[in-house]
């Protein structure tokens, strides 16, 4: 059997965080080869948390964000962070859009070219990315990563496509990453419940629901706990005293909703829907 190896394709230096990082933590523990891809350098973030919004902070936000990212990396368990190396693009309709690095202005093909480089060198058999609705947040780097992942999907195991990006490898799945309108509700509830304020507005239920194609559910029991540290580990990005991420005590967030969720997208193998595991009907 050939070595297990799951990738993930993120925007921005904390996405990795607040998305899948229990299951990549989990599937690192039962040895499957973890690479991380962050498409650009979050320069354009805001500082959230007021403990580091200083002026050298400021300065060098880029190293900052950098370092930051390792933190988060080698907590939830990566084995390889490779940065794409464009440029975060800003909020839409901002000056940023247009900088000549910005990943949402780079060339397509260039972009999908180095993300085929990747698949074809870790030899990824499972791909984690942002779903075809991003309605909810358009940002233009999330919309961007959605789509360079799927022609990449298609192009590494082509032959005939740029044989200098190495040799063909064609993963076997992709999986877009989604929260759930079900955990929204489920951690509402468990505020009211112990007689906290929700910070869960009703804005947040009027976001489009993908409820009705989640195919995926992959237990995180064990693993909870990591996309917190992860998140804290982006002391800029994350304010520590957020009652969105943190405002339940950690031993009621471990009891709702222990599952993150997904859209399997495209399979080269047959697998039973639903599933609980990213590697279903692969050898």
């Amino acid at each position: 059997m050939a070595p297990r190896c799951l990738l993930s394709i993120h925007a921005h230096p904390d996405d990795e965080a607040s998305k899948g990082a229990s299951t990549v933590a989990k599937y690192k523990a039962d040895g499957v080869h973890t690479v991380l891809v962050t498409c650009t350098g979050g320069e354009e973030g805001s500082i959230l948390n007021p403990a580091m919004d200083t002026p050298e902070v400021r300065e060098r936000l880029h190293e900052v964000r950098r370092d930051e990212l390792d933190l988060a990396a080698r907590i939830i368990g990566y084995d390889e962070v490779v940065l794409l190396g464009y440029r975060d693009s800003g909020m839409p309709d901002t000056e940023a859009n247009t900088h000549p690095d910005a990943f949402a202005a780079a060339d397509f093909d260039e972009a999908v070219a180095r993300l085929v480089e990747v698949i074809r060198r870790t030899r990824a058999q499972v791909i984690l990315t942002y779903s075809d609705d991003q309605s909810g947040y358009p940002h233009p780097d999330h919309l961007r990563v959605h789509d360079i992942s799927l022609p990449a999907f298609d192009l590494a195991g082509d032959p005939d496509y740029r044989p200098d990006l190495g040799e063909p490898f064609t993963p076997v799945k992709l999986y877009y990453s989604v929260w759930s309108h079900q955990r929204f509700v489920a951690m509402h509830e468990k505020f009211l419940e112990l007689g906290l304020e929700s910070p869960y507005s009703e804005d947040w239920f009027k976001r489009p629901n993908q409820d009705d194609r989640i195919t995926t559910s992959v237990p995180i029991d064990d693993y909870q706990d990591v996309r917190l540290e992860a998140l804290l580990a982006h002391a800029t990005q994350v304010d520590p005293t957020s009652p969105f991420w943190f405002g339940l005590p950690r031993e009621e967030a471990r009891t709702i909703h222990p599952y993150e969720e997904y859209i399997l997208a495209a399979s080269r193998v047959p697998t039973e829907l639903p599933e609980s595991d990213l590697f279903a009907g692969i050898d």
